[in-house]
C-alpha cells in the first residue's frame, strides 16, 4: 500500500506541463462554459495527484501514458517534492472553489478562485513556470521547509536541469 501512496521523484516536466494544460481546460470549462460540476473531477484529480502522483489521477494517466510519450524532444526532470507541493496548492484552490459554489452558494467567488488557478496552471503549461515550485523554493530558503524534505532542491535554481533524451 505504501507504494501506491508515493509521489514520483524526479518528475517528468513535459508530463507535468500536459497535466497543467488539462487543469486549465477543466477550470476554463467550469468558468467559461458555466459547468460547475467539472470542479468535482478537477478537485479529485488534485487530491489523487497529491496522494499518489499520476497513479490514481485520470488526467495524470492520460498525460504520462498517452500524450507525453508521443511528444518529440528531450525530457527534463525536476525534483518531486516541489511538484507535490504545487499539486497541494492546486487542491486547496479547487476545493475552495468547490466549497464556495456548492456549500456557500457563491458561484462568482468560486469562478474567481478558478481564474487564479487557471493563471497558475497556464504559466506551468505554457512556459514551464511553476508558481508552487517557486513558493516551495522560497520556503526552503527561509527555513520553513527543512532541507531534509528535498536534498535535490537545495540548489535547484542554480543547477542546470537534468535532461534525458
Amino acid at each position: 500500500m505504501a507504494g501506491v501512496f508515493s509521489f514520483p521523484h524526479p518528475v517528468n516536466e513535459t508530463a507535468a506541463r500536459v497535466v497543467a494544460g488539462g487543469v486549465v481546460t477543466m477550470a476554463a470549462t467550469a468558468v467559461l462554459a458555466d459547468q460547475p460540476w467539472v470542479m468535482v473531477p478537477l478537485t479529485y484529480g488534485f487530491a489523487a495527484r497529491v496522494a499518489t502522483g499520476p497513479r490514481l489521477s485520470p488526467l495524470g494517466q492520460l498525460a504520462t501514458r498517452v500524450v507525453e510519450p508521443r511528444l518529440p524532444g528531450a525530457r527534463k526532470y525536476s525534483p518531486g517534492p516541489p511538484k507535490r507541493f504545487a499539486q497541494a496548492v492546486g487542491l486547496t484552490f479547487s476545493a475552495t472553489a468547490l466549497a464556495l459554489h456548492y456549500r456557500y452558494g457563491r458561484p462568482r467567488a468560486a469562478k474567481a478562485v478558478l481564474a487564479a488557478l487557471m493563471g497558475a496552471a497556464g504559466l506551468e503549461a505554457g512556459f514551464g513556470f511553476c508558481l508552487g515550485c517557486q513558493a516551495f523554493a522560497l520556503g526552503m530558503r527561509t527555513g520553513l521547509v527543512p532541507e531534509a524534505v528535498c536534498e535535490d532542491c537545495r540548489d535547484i535554481w542554480t543547477r542546470p536541469n537534468l535532461t534525458v533524451v
